[in-house]
């Protein structure tokens, strides 16, 4: 018999919850400037110390036993909250333009299958998938059933088969996230490769990569997480031979894929197909005018030169 004994290095949490004015001294005590601290502590009351730290941060010594000293003696609170408001600026920025191309890649989705297929529950059929149609059924099933669209009441309440509703009801109401696992899950074939050359690629891999990146990224604006100068955990395939101008090998080769900027492209791109008329660049480029004082476009992952590439070129 094989005991296993489990080793820990867990202690017993200790910390005590800090006043607003205790939060304050902290940040000063730490090197944090501040101009009115009455106004800060507002400021704290209505955002958290906690939510402000993820902006604090990168301007501070953060080894295991360091006191999180700011490692500049010129930053101001006012920096910091500058800072977080452009954030919160380019995330409703995203999140709002991200749903241009989640709508369409729903209708694109539906439309093609529902088409193909002549079933109005193509979604149900196994012999479509090449993986994970178990766990995508679940999935689907959870964001169906957790929905409160009249539409999807309605079906409910007027048939009992098939259980789920049809395609453009339930892929209507399952999440983004959903959407993007029903894509990579489905079989590669003319459907699927239709699909990605109407969002101007060559291969289905590369959408695939391109829509959970962008499905992360709109999680994050969506939980109001911060995104300036977020290493995403999916990093974005960068292809050079796309259907319309995009970036060359020598570019590519110099972009961080797991930074904003890779996927603000992906995003620019498609919009350049989808929504022609879009003014994303544009709002993209008056926020980066921001006054914010701290901060630095190489965060985001933007190469100097990012405004001559063919994908930031406003038509």
């Amino acid at each position: 018999m094989v005991v296993s004994i489990e080793l820990t290095d867990k202690i017993d949490y200790t910390k005590k919850p800090l006043t607003l004015a205790e939060q304050v001294a902290r940040l000063k005590q730490r090197g944090l400037v501040f101009d009115d601290e009455s106004e800060a502590t507002a400021y704290l009351f209505n955002i958290s110390y906690y939510r402000l730290r993820a902006y604090t941060y990168p301007f501070q010594e953060n080894g295991e036993d360091s006191e999180h000293t700011f490692t500049r003696k010129d930053i101001h609170f006012k920096d910091i909250i500058d800072l977080y408001c452009f954030d919160r600026r380019l995330r409703s920025l995203i999140f709002n333009t991200i749903e241009k191309i989640e709508v369409a890649v729903r209708t694109k989705i539906v439309q093609v299958y529902a088409e193909s297929t002549g079933d109005s529950h193509w979604f149900n059929d196994e012999s479509l998938y090449r993986f994970g149609y178990d766990d995508l059924m679940d999935r689907i099933d959870a964001d169906v059933n957790r929905s409160n669209e009249d539409f999807i009441k309605h079906y409910n309440s007027k048939y009992d088969n098939p259980s789920m509703p049809p395609s453009w009801m339930a892929l209507e109401v399952v999440s983004f996230a959903t959407l993007s696992r029903l894509f990579q899950s489905l079989r590669l074939d003319s459907r699927k490769e239709y699909i990605t050359e109407q969002f101007g690629l060559k291969k289905v891999a590369i959408l695939e990569n391109w829509l959970h990146s962008i499905s992360n990224l709109r999680n994050c604006c969506a939980h109001h997480s911060r995104v300036w100068n977020r290493r995403f955990m999916v990093s974005v395939i960068l292809p050079y031979n796309t259907l319309y101008p995009f970036m060359d090998r020598t570019t590519i080769g110099q972009i961080r894929t797991n930074k904003l900027f890779a996927v603000l492209s992906c995003i620019a791109y498609i919009l350049d197909i989808i929504s022609p008329g879009s003014d994303f660049k544009k709002n993209i480029k008056e926020l980066l005018k921001s006054d914010c004082r701290l901060l630095d476009l190489k965060d985001m992952g933007f190469p100097k030169y990012w405004q001559s590439l063919p994908i930031w070129r406003e038509k």
